[in-house]
């Protein structure tokens, strides 16, 4: 193992328990152990079990599964009244020792205005006879309960109720019931969710959304009461060895309901500041909390819990190893750690342990291939959110997700095992068969793992001089360093396979090729819309591939995803770029997560890029664009056009009984609809 992170595996205590090492499986939605968002009630969740124990035989030191409401969501049911499940656990827990890590269950008070109420639910709850409908079901008066009447962060139509006093109570004594079933089950330690990322606890400690004048509301002490008696509580139930760690936020980083600041930015802060946080710090610790698990960031400004891909790497650490200084408990950093900026961090005593949550779900092994001097083998989580946490947003909408992926959360958009192994296994043919691959993309590159994992003949043909298609022109943009990564990934993976590669060769003529079966992934193209002048602009890809080059002032037509970011490119290259968009608001799809999409638009709005929504595109001519809103006719000068319309699939050939289709030349989608296509395939081949 390289030197560098000889820091991370050394030990370290919480209480009296001791932590082999100094990583950290951060709690991620949708791997709780209790079940997650299901209608048979809170159990004991076998897949999520199932994800743990192969990471902890995968050398992590300390794990946290995601959230428990310590109310079940579907029904309502208290987790301390099924005993059932804490046997279960009891189970699980010898095994996870086995291994030598540690485990902590995380038991969350509830969401408040940041539960994610989704498009399905949110008409039902505006409605009073339906609202009294679904109540058994779903009582969203107790989901959404909140410090003070406030609107949802997802639906501002919506006023999230003033909890009662005895709602509180009631939560306080659940944790505490609960906590000491956790400890009897052989669970090491509890982490109190949260006064952390807006959720309930949080929101009662910020003045900006507290507003009681009782017990719970006013003045500093008031305001951190509800996780003060939490603790305290748990500490009278369990004895005050048992460690409890806090979830918690260093900074809220809130301008305001929706408004998040952007890293570096000189901002009045709504929520809890840096002076004020190393006030809480202490006092928390001196209420009885063992540990803080910290990062930054509200649900109004989510990219600093959940960063993307534009959020600077280590982008917490500056906080949290800042209010280290005035706690003498462990304190533990996340956000877009890297092992070796951790392990130092921890060497200069900055901070005790690195948080990791994400890249645990793109490769499970990413602990053991570090140890063993395998880096370039570990599969780099790209930050997109896509399979893992796909709550959306956006104008008109509230959580604009499935309610598949609502039931599915901490699933991986590029690793299609994770959380669903029942679903997605490798298993050898019954049959050996030739395959030809035609497209070395992402597509193509997947399907011919897959295909010769289970003991296939592969032949995978791409008409370009490498292998990555057009996410070669995805990863371009500067803040695109683990997109790279991973292409480079791919292409040392189907090295390792007896994959024969054909670089350089266009396929024509699918007949001819000798093969039992042919999976086509040859992608898709732009859109051309028809207006005047259209030629004149530059392709999305070309710019990207670095085929045209662009001028100073720069006119992006479309601002989805792709529109977006290139535009974000533009503007962290010193250039001036202006978004129009037919659409009512920015990257307005299902699929893209609140913390990447609200980055962007807030970064649009911080910086003043210009935006036009609800605006058709006229005519493009040599000196800019003419286009349309509401009715009236706008010139918008420019040096340079970048068109960013759309994608149609591109199939070589139709599909057929013995030709597949994988990805976008079957479906425009996204690079988990991609991968997880192309197992949906490769499997039954």
């Amino acid at each position: 193992m390289d030197d560098r992170y000889n820091a991370l595996f050394t030990p370290w205590k919480i209480r009296d328990v001791e932590i082999k090492n100094r990583i950290v499986l951060c709690p991620m939605g949708g791997t709780s152990l209790f079940g997650w968002m299901e209608f048979t009630g809170c159990h004991f969740d076998k897949e999520a079990a199932n994800f743990f124990l192969e990471r902890a035989k995968n050398n992590v030191g300390l794990i946290i599964p995601g959230i428990a409401p310590i109310r079940d969501t579907i029904l309502g049911k208290w987790l301390w009244k099924n005993e059932k499940m804490f046997q279960e656990l009891k189970v699980f827990m010898d095994e996870i020792h086995k291994t030598g890590a540690k485990l902590f269950i995380q038991l969350t008070a509830g969401m408040g205005r940041s539960w994610a109420i989704t498009d399905h639910i949110a008409p039902l709850h505006k409605n009073k006879f339906t609202r009294a409908l679904i109540k058994p079901i779903i009582d969203t008066s107790h989901e959404l309960a909140s410090p003070s009447a406030c609107p949802s962060r997802w639906d501002e139509e919506i006023v999230c109720p003033e909890m009662t006093v005895a709602q509180i109570q009631e939560i306080v004594e659940a944790f505490a019931k609960t906590a000491k079933l956790c400890m009897d089950a052989g669970v090491d330690g509890v982490e109190v969710h949260a006064v952390h990322e807006g959720y309930l606890l949080d929101q009662f400690t910020m003045e900006f959304f507290n507003k009681r004048t009782d017990e719970y509301g006013g003045s500093f002490e008031n305001r951190y009461r509800f996780p003060v008696e939490i603790v305290k509580a748990i500490k009278a139930a369990c004895g005050e060895d048992f460690p409890v760690s806090l979830r918690y936020s260093v900074e809220s980083k809130l301008k305001g309901y929706q408004k998040g600041a952007m890293p570096g930015e000189d901002f009045t802060e709504l929520g809890r500041g840096l002076e004020e946080s190393e006030k809480a710090a202490r006092y928390l610790q001196d209420a009885g909390y063992d540990m803080l698990n910290a990062d930054n960031g509200t649900y109004d400004s989510w990219y600093w819990a959940h960063p993307p891909m534009y959020m600077p790497q280590n982008c917490n650490l500056e906080s949290v190893s800042h209010i280290k200084k005035f706690v003498d408990i462990p304190v533990v950093c996340a956000g877009r750690m890297e092992p070796e900026v951790g392990a130092q961090a921890i060497a200069d005593g900055r901070i005790d342990a690195m948080g990791v949550a994400r890249q645990f779900l793109a490769d499970p092994e990413w602990i053991t291939k570090l140890i063993e001097d395998r880096v370039e083998d570990i599969r780099p989580c790209i930050c997109c959110h896509a399979g893992c946490f796909n709550f959306c947003k956006h104008k008109g909408h509230a959580n604009d997700q499935s309610l598949s992926d609502t039931r599915g959360l901490a699933r991986c958009a590029i690793d299609p095992p994770t959380m669903q192994s029942k679903k997605y296994v490798i298993k050898p043919a019954k049959k050996c068969k030739t395959v030809a691959v035609i497209g070395g993309g992402i597509g193509g590159m997947e399907s011919a793992l897959v295909l010769a994992k289970r003991g296939h003949k592969v032949t995978l043909y791409e008409k370009s001089d490498r292998l990555g298609g057009v996410f070669i022109a995805a990863a371009a943009p500067s803040y695109k360093e683990k997109d790279k990564a991973l292409i480079e990934w791919y292409r040392r993976e189907v090295g390792k396979y007896p994959i024969e590669v054909k670089l350089n060769t266009e396929v024509t003529d699918i007949a001819s090729l000798k093969a039992d079966e042919i999976i086509i992934a040859t992608g898709s193209v732009a859109n051309r819309i028809p207006v005047p002048g259209i030629e004149k602009g530059v392709q999305a890809v070309d710019f990207l591939l670095g085929k045209k080059e662009a001028g100073e002032d720069v006119v992006i037509i479309g601002g989805g995803l792709t529109g977006c970011e290139i535009a974000y490119e533009l503007y962290l290259q010193g250039k001036k770029p202006t978004i129009v968009e037919m659409k009512e608001d920015l990257i307005a799809v299902t699929g893209v997560c609140l913390a990447n999409s609200s980055y962007l638009r807030d970064f649009f709005e911080t910086n003043k890029v210009p935006v036009y929504l609800k605006t058709g595109l006229l005519s493009v001519e040599d000196d800019g664009v003419t286009v349309e809103q509401d009715g009236k006719q706008i010139k918008l000068h420019a040096d340079t056009v970048i068109l960013s319309t759309g994608y149609k699939p591109s199939p070589a050939a139709p599909k057929g009984r013995h030709i597949h289709l994988v990805g976008d030349c079957d479906k425009v989608g996204n690079l988990r609809s991609v991968i997880w296509g192309a197992w949906d395939i490769c499997m039954k081949l």
